[in-house]
C-alpha cells in the first residue's frame, strides 16, 4: 500500500490557519472519495474537508482544538496498491516501512476538492525527488524544536490540561513534536528532569480559569471572534466614520407585508420587513451611488459599484459573520425574501463558505430582531456604508393631523466621511425611510 499524506489546505481569502473542531473519522477506517472527513473553523466559517483518496485511514496527526497551518499534514490514508520502482529482487532492497511518496508529492498538488495548500516548509527549499532504495531522514534542528519567544506555545488540548494540572508552563518546554508541538512525553519528561526551575512553575494566579470556583475565565481569542475584532479595530481607526438617524412610521410597510405574507403560497419567498427595507436600500442606490462605494487608499481612488452586493449582518453561536447577497438590486421581492432566509440558516449552521463572506459593497444589520431602538453601527472594513434596522414600536405618533398608534421604527446609517458627504448620507437615508412609510412613492424613485 502506499501511504499518503494530506495537508491542511488553503481554504481561501487569505486565511493561513484553522482550528480542527472535530474528526468523521478514526484510524483504520475505509474512506470514499470526497468522503467528509473533518470540520475546521476558519477565522469566517466552519468548513468540512472531503477526502481526497478512496483507501484506509492509517494516522490522524492533529487532534481536535489545536490550530493548524495551511500546508501542514492533518491525515495518513493507505491507498492502492504499492508500485514498485525497480526492477530489483526484493532480497537486495532495503526493507523500511511504508512511507509517503514523496516524489508524487513534490511534483504535484493534491487532488483536494477545497484548494490547494502550500506544502509545510516548502516556501523557501525545493523539494529533491526521491531515488529508488535510498532513504532519505529528515532532521529538525534544536532552534526549530524550540518555540519563539513570544509565541504562543504549540500543544494539544489534553498536554495542555496535563500541564495546568501540574503547573507547568508550556512556554518553558521545548517541543519536539512536529513543528515544534510540545506532548505528553515532553511534559513528563520535564517534570521528571531533577531540580525543575521554581520559575517554570506556573502559579494559581496565572490559571484562574484551572482553579475551582475561579471569578474569572479566560476564552481563547480566535475564529469569528477573532476576525471581527480585526476588522472593527481597523475600520474603527482607519476609517472616519459618521452617523445619522431616522424615525419613520413603518404603518403602510406592515400593512402591506400581512397582504403580501397572504398572496404568498411558499414560506421561503414571503417578505418580512427586512426585505422591504432591503429591496428600499437598492432603490436608493440608484439616487445615491456614493454610498455603494470603496476608497482605496493605495490608488488614490474612489471606487463605486455598479452593482449591489448586500452583506446581511447575522448573528450566530459562533459569533457575527456578514454574508454577502449577490447582485441583490437584480432581484425581485419574493427572490431577495428566499435569498435572505437562505443565507440566516446556513449562517446559523455554520455552513457559510469563506468566499460567501466576500465581495460585498453596503451592509444592513437588523438590530431590531433583539428589542432595540436604535444604534451606531461599525463599517465593514472596504464598504462606505452600513445600514442599522431598529425594532418596529407601536406607540403614538402624528398621523393626518390627529394622533394614533401606530408602528415606528428608527433606521441608523454610519458612513466614511471620506467617500460620502452628510448630504448625501442624509438624501439617502430619506429615500429609505421614504419607501418605508409610503411604499408607493417608490415609483417616483425608479
Amino acid at each position: 500500500m502506499t501511504v499518503k499524506e494530506f495537508a491542511l489546505p488553503d481554504l481561501g481569502e487569505g486565511l493561513t490557519e484553522s482550528e480542527l473542531v472535530s474528526w468523521k473519522v478514526a484510524v483504520g477506517d475505509t474512506v470514499q472519495l470526497n468522503q467528509i472527513i473533518a470540520e475546521v473553523e476558519t477565522a469566517k466559517a466552519l468548513v468540512e474537508l472531503p477526502a481526497p483518496y478512496e483507501g484506509r485511514v492509517s494516522q490522524l496527526f492533529v487532534e481536535p482544538g489545536v490550530t493548524v497551518a495551511v500546508g501542514e499534514r492533518i491525515v495518513a490514508f493507505e491507498v492502492g496498491a504499492a508500485e514498485e520502482t525497480a526492477e530489483e529482487p526484493a532480497a537486495e532492497r532495503p526493507e523500511v516501512a511504508p512511507a509517503v511518496d514523496a516524489a508524487a508529492t513534490a511534483d504535484a498538488p493534491e487532488p483536494n476538492l477545497v484548494g490547494y495548500g502550500a506544502k509545510a516548509d516548502s516556501a523557501t527549499r525545493p523539494q529533491r525527488r526521491a531515488r529508488p532504495g535510498i532513504v532519505t531522514v529528515s532532521v529538525q534542528t534544536e532552534t526549530k524544536r524550540h518555540t519563539v519567544a513570544g509565541e504562543r506555545p504549540r500543544a494539544t488540548p489534553p498536554v495542555r490540561k496535563l500541564a495546568r494540572e501540574r503547573g507547568v508552563d508550556l512556554a518553558s518546554i521545548p517541543g519536539t513534536g512536529e513543528r515544534g508541538l510540545v506532548t505528553r512525553h515532553d511534559v513528563e519528561a520535564f517534570l521528571a528532569a531533577p531540580a525543575a526551575p521554581a520559575a517554570h512553575l506556573a502559579t494559581s494566579a496565572e490559571t484562574p480559569s484551572a482553579v475551582p470556583g475561579a471569578r474569572e475565565t479566560r476564552i481563547p481569542i480566535k475564529g469569528v471572534r477573532k476576525a471581527t475584532a480585526d476588522a472593527m479595530v481597523r475600520s474603527a481607526f482607519t476609517t472616519p466614520q459618521a452617523t445619522v438617524f431616522l424615525t419613520v412610521d413603518a404603518t403602510p410597510t406592515m400593512e402591506l407585508l400581512d397582504r403580501l405574507r397572504a398572496g404568498t403560497d411558499t414560506q421561503e419567498r414571503r417578505p418580512g420587513l427586512l426585505t422591504v427595507i432591503a429591496k428600499a436600500l437598492c432603490i436608493a442606490v440608484r439616487r445615491t451611488p456614493e454610498v455603494n462605494a470603496s476608497w482605496d487608499d493605495a490608488a488614490q481612488e474612489i471606487v463605486q459599484f455598479g452593482y449591489v452586493n448586500l452583506g446581511i449582518a447575522a448573528a450566530t453561536p459562533r459569533g457575527l459573520v456578514v454574508p454577502t447577497i449577490r447582485d441583490a438590486d437584480a432581484l425581485g421581492l419574493g427572490d431577495l425574501a428566499a435569498s435572505i432566509r437562505s443565507l440566516a440558516e446556513t449562517a446559523r449552521a455554520g455552513r457559510t463558505s469563506p468566499e460567501a463572506m466576500s465581495g460585498g459593497t453596503i451592509t444592513i444589520t437588523n438590530v431590531g430582531v433583539f428589542g432595540v431602538d436604535a444604534g451606531t453601527p461599525i463599517l465593514t472594513p472596504g464598504e462606505a456604508a452600513i445600514l442599522a434596522v431598529g425594532a418596529v414600536r407601536r406607540q403614538p405618533w402624528e398621523h393626518r393631523g390627529d394622533i394614533a398608534l401606530r408602528d415606528v421604527l428608527t433606521l441608523a446609517l454610519s458612513f466614511d466621511h471620506r467617500v460620502v458627504d452628510g448630504e448625501q448620507a442624509a438624501r439617502f437615508i430619506a429615500d429609505i425611510g421614504r419607501i418605508v412609510a409610503d411604499p408607493a412613492s417608490v415609483i417616483a424613485l425608479v
